[in-house]
């Protein structure tokens, strides 16, 4: 796969892994244990898991074609468990 569309695919991974990070935050936990609602934490923890994961390896597998340091690698994973990181590496760094 040509390295532009492997960023484009990481891109996408990044954004949904963030979006779904958010929801699962502002909207499934508040339904959890405000209204008692567990239904759209098992779901929406489910997608955030799976993209989570895609997101990881992503982000390992461009640490050489993209030319990352060790450094870069580290605070690309790390905005993964920051609300907003993903979209801050989707700027930054693709």
């Amino acid at each position: 796969m040509p390295l532009e569309k492997q960023k484009k695919v990481f891109k996408y991974v990044s954004i949904l892994e963030g979006l779904s990070f958010l929801l699962l935050l502002f909207i499934a936990m508040p339904l959890k244990y405000i209204w008692e609602m567990p239904q759209m934490v098992q779901q929406m923890g489910m997608a955030h898991g799976v993209l989570f994961i895609a997101y990881v390896m992503g982000a390992i597998w461009l640490f050489k074609p993209l030319n990352w340091n060790f450094k870069e690698l580290l605070v690309i994973l790390g905005c993964s468990l920051v609300p907003f990181g993903p979209f801050y590496v989707e700027k930054k760094y693709l």
